[in-house]
Order: C-alpha cells, then sequence, then structure tokens
C-alpha cells in the first residue's frame, strides 16, 4: 500500500491546476540557453503536441527593442534576450523562460539564468507591457531524478500527466544527446582532417573560445567568425567539444570554478589546445564570469596565441574586424618561421 505521505502528493498533483493548459504554440527565444538546451527544449514542447515558434536571429532590431526594455547594467546577452521575448510575445501564446539550477557549487549557472523569468517579467512590467510567461525551474545538469521531476513539473503546467511528462523528458533527452553528439562528432572529424594534411598545406586553425550564444548569435560574435572564415582559417568552438570530457579536464585548470559553461569552454581549450594554432576567446559585455575566467586562462594556458574579444552593441565592427584580421597575419607569420616560438 502506498504511503499516507505518497497519497498526499499525489491529490495534491491531481488538484495543482495547469495554468498553461490552453497554450499551445510556445514561443522560444533564439537567445542565452536556447543556443545550448533549444533541441532538448524545442523536442520536450513538440512531444507534448506543442507548436515551438522560435524567434529569428539577432539583428539590431532586435537589440534595440531589448534594450528599450532593460536597465544599462544587463549584459548585451540579455538584452538580446529582451529583445527576442518582445518579438514573440504578441505571436505566441506564452513565451518559455526558464531558470535554471546547478547541481553543486562546482556546476552552477550564472545568475542572470537564475534570475531570468523576474527580470523578464519586471521588464515588461516596468515598461507597462504584458507577456505571458511559462517559467520552470529546470535541474540542468543535476541529478537524474531532479532534472526528470522539473521537466515532468512542467508538463504538468501543460496539463500533461506524469507519465507524458517522463516521455517527453525522454524524447528531450535524446534529442539533445544526438545534437550534441552530431556536433562533437563533425568537430573530431574537422581536426582529423587537418591534421592528415602536411604542416604547410592546413589552413590556420583557430578555436573561438565563448558561450554558446555568444559564438553562435549572428549579431554578437558573427563579425569575429566571419572574418576568420574571410582571411581562410577553420574555425573550430569551444562549446561544440564534448561536455563531459570538457568538465573532466578543466579540472587541471582550477578546482574552483563554479560555472558549468565556463567550465566546459576552459576544458575545451585545454583538449583542443595542441590541434590549433591560435584561441580568440569572445566575451559580451559586460559578462562577469568571462571577465575572470578570460584573464585566466590568457595567463596561464601556454604555447598558443590569444585573443581576447570583447563586443558591446555601441561599438561598431570595423575595430573587431581589424584585430580579427592582424591576429591571422601574426599566426600566418609565425608559422612561416617569422616569430620565435616559445
Amino acid at each position: 500500500m502506498p504511503s499516507a505521505r505518497r497519497v498526499r502528493r499525489a491529490l495534491a498533483a491531481a488538484a495543482a491546476p495547469a495554468p498553461f493548459a490552453d497554450a499551445r504554440v510556445i514561443g522560444l527565444p533564439r537567445a542565452l540557453m536556447a543556443y545550448r538546451l533549444g533541441a532538448k527544449w524545442r523536442a520536450f514542447f513538440e512531444e507534448l503536441g506543442r507548436e515551438v515558434r522560435v524567434s529569428e536571429p539577432s539583428d539590431r532590431g532586435v537589440f534595440e527593442r531589448g534594450q528599450a526594455l532593460s536597465v544599462d547594467e544587463c549584459c548585451l546577452a540579455s538584452k538580446l534576450f529582451l529583445g527576442h521575448v518582445d518579438a514573440l510575445a504578441g505571436e505566441v501564446d506564452a513565451v518559455f523562460v526558464p531558470s535554471l539550477s546547478g547541481s553543486d557549487a562546482l556546476h552552477t549557472y550564472c545568475t542572470k539564468f537564475q534570475a531570468l523569468p523576474d527580470l523578464v517579467r519586471s521588464a515588461f512590467a516596468l515598461a507597462g507591457r504584458e507577456v505571458r510567461v511559462l517559467d520552470a525551474l529546470l535541474a540542468e545538469g543535476g541529478a537524474e531524478k531532479d532534472e526528470r521531476a522539473s521537466y515532468v513539473e512542467l508538463a504538468a503546467r501543460l496539463g500533461a500527466t506524469r507519465r507524458e511528462g517522463e516521455r517527453a523528458w525522454r524524447a528531450a533527452c535524446r534529442a539533445q544527446r544526438d545534437r550534441d553528439a552530431s556536433l562533437a562528432r563533425a568537430q573530431a572529424e574537422l581536426v582529423a582532417a587537418s591534421s592528415r594534411l602536411p604542416r604547410a598545406e592546413r589552413p590556420l586553425a583557430i578555436l573561438v573560445a565563448a558561450h554558446p550564444y555568444v559564438a553562435h548569435d549572428p549579431f554578437v560574435a558573427g563579425p569575429v567568425t566571419d572574418a576568420l572564415r574571410a582571411a581562410g582559417a577553420t574555425v573550430l568552438f569551444a562549446d561544440e567539444f564534448d561536455h563531459a570530457r570538457a568538465t573532466r579536464r578543466s579540472h587541471d585548470f582550477s578546482a574552483t570554478l563554479p560555472w558549468i559553461v565556463n567550465r566546459e569552454l576552459v576544458g575545451a581549450v585545454l583538449e583542443l589546445h595542441d590541434a590549433v594554432d591560435g584561441i580568440v576567446l569572445v566575451s559580451a559585455f559586460p559578462c562577469g564570469p568571462d571577465s575572470m575566467t578570460d584573464d585566466a586562462i590568457a595567463l596561464c594556458v601556454k604555447g598558443r596565441p590569444v585573443l581576447t574579444l570583447t563586443v558591446d552593441a555601441q561599438s561598431g565592427t570595423a575595430g573587431v574586424e581589424t584585430r580579427v584580421e592582424s591576429f591571422v597575419d601574426i599566426l600566418t607569420y609565425q608559422r612561416r618561421g617569422g616569430y620565435l616560438n616559445g
């Protein structure tokens, strides 16, 4: 027989309202951790029979919409997120804005990820605007039972049963694993193919180390990656390296680094160090975790030239492009023996 506590919990769950049961179209802002976990979230909602509408890629218009809603102290990435929410607000039944919780002191998320639903609600309220926010506290990267429970609770808010929620969570995890494995495999194949070429024939391989919502957002780091490719370089992304391997390797760099995404980036830098000619660190102003981690990488990772770039929305791209072109020229000259290595 089930315990009295389990009976009470089951009755409470059955009686709990499903405030988003009517939400058939879910908006997914193309910003922040959607660049890392978007495949998982999309598969979850689609398994529950929802249509997922992803906002268009970032541009200056999206940024200006977000900046109008934001306070000055928010980072560029957070302002972009608000702009994407604004773009979706009138087009969907609810906008998905999760709060992410880490598993322990060494696997945490930046506070902006934890406070995101409150940030969105307050920003729109201060502007006299309304947006229907589907929030959820997701135990990403924690114990499996905790993560599953957080997704099952989210499914319940959409009117799904526990069994339906667990099925959607499993589908979401499969989609995310497949996406991550595909990116890591493609990166490994690219590195292997380059290594088989004579050194003189290899294009420069440059590792871009940045949060995924920086590295792959066309408005933030697009000018950087475009300039690298225009110069003939092969671009690798640290966030596409195998996450588990990167996390393990990161402990060689720091035993106390708290932010899981930065920890993965550091680990990828160490793993790919010998396979690249240079490293470009890109940060969105004024990211606190990056301000510490990027300086530590530049100081402690030896043997490869490092270019550190901080991107903000006020400056143009000409300065960034010039610095990238100069960096590539230096690497090319160094490969030809123009500079002493060491």
